[in-house]
């Protein structure tokens, strides 16, 4: 071999051993790299427990929330709500009162009261035209993949109509008050007199909601809500004693919840004058009569109403 090279040693065969590292355990993460719970300054505090009720009332008031912005988006409702009435009170006040005569009472003095009840009647009817427009538009569909208690949908379209009485009550008694309508009670009278007409309309809507789902579409509505509204507050004591009618209409008058709320408000507002009242128990105790009817409605149209919008839900 020549003293010039050196024997490099053949590479060895043996392969050299492994360096075991200990396993680690598979760590789960979230989109921000971070584990479930983790947070870069530390762990993120429990989600908190909600109770039941809690969430049916933020439901409802949500709900409630959009109605009312509906309202301010579209103010011609509310213009068109408190035409109406305005239009009633100048006709019957200027025009028809000189010849509609009283006993015991000036005649505005005594319109007014039907005027303000059948404006919450007839207010009642817009549960039952946004209930239909909303199935007919598919917003029930949005509403029931959404996860929110069933009737909050029916609780915020009541309450917006509430909101909406409230307002067209405030402008009907400045109406009143401009063609010499006056309060001669307390104001503890007064405000239960328009609490008692709120109230009235409130438990009202409900049954106006269930005839809203229970028509095929939003024009048959109006045609029908009017066939209840008109007998309702045209037969009644609202704009003319109910003793003048004909027996029938008489009966009808004197036993229809419009009369008692009508009664009930002109007793609460000082309204009465002298003419005597009918001997009928629900004009004897007008506003006993009322919180009755308002708790029947609500006992019976409200579970009706969340049933069969759970049934419209279901399809």
């Amino acid at each position: 071999m020549s003293p010039r090279h050196t024997a490099v040693p053949a590479e060895s065969t043996t392969p050299e051993p492994t360096r075991s590292e200990p396993t680690r355990p598979e760590r789960t993460t979230t989109a921000t790299g971070l584990a479930p719970g983790e947070s870069r300054v530390g762990t993120l505090p429990p989600l908190p427990t909600w109770n039941p009720l809690t969430l049916w009332y933020s439901d409802g008031w949500t709900v409630t929330k959009r109605n009312l912005i509906k309202i301010k988006r579209s103010p011609d409702v509310l213009v068109f709500a408190v035409i109406q009435p305005i239009m009633f009170v100048l006709l019957f006040s200027q025009v028809y009162g000189g010849a509609i005569a009283v006993q015991g009472s000036d005649y505005t003095q005594f319109l007014m009261a039907g005027i303000f009840a059948q404006t919450v009647v007839f207010g009642a009817t817009f549960s039952g035209a946004a209930m239909a427009l909303d199935l007919k538009e598919g917003i029930i569909d949005r509403f029931r993949s959404l996860p929110m208690n069933a009737s909050a949908v029916l609780i915020g379209r009541t309450n917006g109509d509430l909101v909406l009485n409230t307002i067209s009550m405030v402008i009907m008694m400045a109406t009143g008050l401009a063609v010499g309508w006056r309060v001669t009670s307390s104001p503890l009278e007064f405000l239960a007199g328009v609490g008692l007409l709120l109230l009235f309309g409130y438990a009202f809507s409900w049954v106006m909601a269930l005839l809203g789902m229970s028509v095929k579409s939003p024009e048959v509505i109006n045609n029908a809500s009017f066939l209840i509204l008109f007998p309702l507050t045209f037969v009644s004591n609202a704009f003319v004693p109910s003793e003048t009618l004909p027996t029938v209409l008489r009966v009808f008058a004197e036993w229809n919840p419009v009369s008692s709320l009508v009664q009930a408000v002109r007793q609460l507002f000082g309204n009465l004058g002298t003419a005597p009242v009918p001997d009928i128990w629900t004009m004897q105790n007008p506003v006993l009569t009322v919180l009755i009817g308002i708790t029947v409605m609500l006992l019976v149209f409200v579970p009706l109403c969340i049933r069969k919008f759970a049934s419209i839900s279901s399809r």
